[in-house]
């Protein structure tokens, strides 16, 4: 397993390299609404899913957290160099500051301490 993950990582500097120089900077396409609405339907799933395991403590959490957070860089990222630039730019930028990454370094810490967020979860219930 360990094998092929750095052979696919190793196969991926050449194919980002080629990607760089072959891909046109502006791509029209059919169904960019669909590809958003789906992909935020997906994170708003995910999100609710993580929240659902911290409050029941599952052993879930920690995957959950971890794909969620994932998802929210990804959402981050391509609404920042999707945005068309002037205000859409600043809206993208507004969002990813003070929502998509403060929630990702959340999901972050669920990952790395799922522990004691699972003990502040007791204390808040009362249990």
């Amino acid at each position: 397993m360990t094998f092929l993950l750095t052979l696919t990582a190793i196969g991926l500097v050449p194919w980002t390299l080629w990607l760089t120089f072959s891909l046109p900077s502006r791509h029209l396409t059919d169904h960019y609404d669909l590809a958003w609405v789906g992909f935020d339907i997906g994170l708003a799933t995910a999100l609710a899913l993580t929240a659902k395991a911290t409050i029941r403590r599952s052993p879930w959490v920690v995957p959950l957290a971890a794909a969620t957070g994932t998802m929210l860089l990804c959402d981050a990222w391509f609404d920042v160099v999707t945005s068309r630039g002037g205000g859409e730019r600043a809206e993208a930028l507004f969002e990813a500051f003070l929502a998509e990454l403060p929630l990702a370094v959340l999901c972050s810490f669920i990952v790395y301490d799922a522990e004691r967020v699972h003990a502040s979860v007791r204390r808040l219930r009362g249990r």
